[in-house]
């Protein structure tokens, strides 16, 4: 009862080796001979990557906090910095890009470990290789349907926003496994130099250049200092009705013509109705703020309206009351749009009638529409016709 096998794991029971026979192709010993197919090589990838993973993961988190914050969350959200889901989201989305280049050169150097002989040592070993499969899978999967989404491209038929959420934390619990079941290798690799210095300090210069690429003509949708670089990506935010980009137009949203007896409706303690007229002979304020979307672009314009806070007061709201904003949009996702109290409150969230000194184009959200700090662009609900206290 002293022998090894009385000690054996379960998962360490080896696993019959394959015939010679069966070692052919890419399968054959000696088929992969670059030096850069080297664990040293693969660990300086993978430190670039998984900063670039973490970063879009935690920054995406914050979009879907924000978009739809559990209950207990919800009136906590800050308000400030306005800029704030402006930065976040466009990390988020550079650091996306940024990653794709970096995983195809991770994968190129370690995809010989593909073709290892045995494919499976022990049941350990083949449940290692089967959490590698799906941990590759994730990361492909999050990081194209992610650039995709940058296109408004939806070729699937699943809901992008919810499994982006859930496939982003599959890929990262199975990047943090991953990291965990080979710490001694990493830890080994860390610093250490192997032969074959100058290979690959060519390879890493050029990955370096090709993330640098990617980023510089793309990060211009959000920073504005590198805006005339902006080549490639989606969006210019300079471009558009206003000066301002357009996701979903009047046209798309069925509100191309606002009523002629439009009135804004506001659900209370103390409910009324205000008709445009109303609306500008109640004092008018002015905010500089970004509009930032999903898809990684924003742009600052001055808004000029009315004060969502003043509504609220003339209705007889308290002040922890949420709001609840309803479009004139036919149908949509995010047709009706709820508000915490955190935002509703704010001094710079204004009923918006007005952009950088003209009345909003229907495009824009004619005629009214919500700008808060701090928000994703889709909640800035636009074509408002209805706000109710909740």
């Amino acid at each position: 009862m002293n022998d090894d096998t009385s000690r054996r794991r379960p998962y360490d029971i080896p696993l019959p080796t394959p015939p010679d026979a069966l070692r052919r192709g890419p399968l054959r010993e000696g088929t992969f001979r670059s030096a850069l197919h080297d664990p040293r090589t693969a660990v300086v990838l993978g430190r670039w990557l998984g900063a670039a993973l973490l970063t879009c993961f935690l920054t995406g988190l914050f979009s879907h906090l924000l978009q739809q914050p559990p209950s207990w969350l919800a009136n906590r959200l800050p308000s400030r910095p306005v800029s704030g889901y402006q930065i976040t989201q466009g990390l988020h989305v550079i650091s996306g890009i940024a990653a794709i280049p970096l995983l195809g050169a991770k994968l190129w150097v370690v995809y010989p470990k593909l073709f290892e002989w045995p494919p499976a040592r022990s049941v350990g070993h083949a449940l290692e290789r089967l959490g590698i499969a799906v941990l590759v899978a994730a990361m492909l999967m999050e990081l194209f349907t992610g650039l995709l989404n940058t296109l408004q491209w939806y070729v699937w038929p699943f809901p992008f926003r919810q499994t982006h959420f859930w496939v982003g934390w599959l890929a990262t619990g199975g990047l943090l496994l991953h990291i965990a079941a080979k710490a001694p290798l990493i830890a080994r690799h860390w610093r250490r130099v192997r032969p074959g210095l100058a290979q690959r300090r060519a390879f890493l210069g050029a990955v370096t250049a090709s993330v640098a690429v990617v980023t510089l003509t793309t990060a211009g949708q959000t920073v504005p200092w590198l805006r005339h670089l902006d080549l490639f990506a989606p969006r210019r935010p300079d471009l558009g009705p206003q000066g301002l980009p357009v996701n979903r137009t009047a046209a798309q949203a069925g509100t191309t013509t606002a009523p002629a007896d439009w009135r804004l409706r506001v659900d209370g303690p103390q409910p009324y109705e205000l008709t445009m007229d109303q609306l500008l002979a109640m004092p008018q304020y002015e905010a500089e703020l970004p509009i930032a979307c999903v898809e990684g672009w924003s742009a600052t314009a001055r808004w000029a309206g009315v004060r969502v806070a003043d509504l609220l007061a003339r209705a007889g709201a308290p002040a922890s009351a949420r709001l609840r904003v309803t479009s004139l949009e036919a149908d949509g996702p995010y047709r009706v749009m709820d508000m915490p109290a955190t935002y509703a409150r704010d001094p710079l969230t204004l009923l918006a009638l007005r952009v950088n000194g003209q009345v909003l184009d229907p495009d824009h959200g004619y005629p009214a529409r919500i700008i808060a700090p701090n928000r994703p662009g889709v909640l800035q609900t636009k074509w408002v016709a209805r706000m109710e206290i909740l």
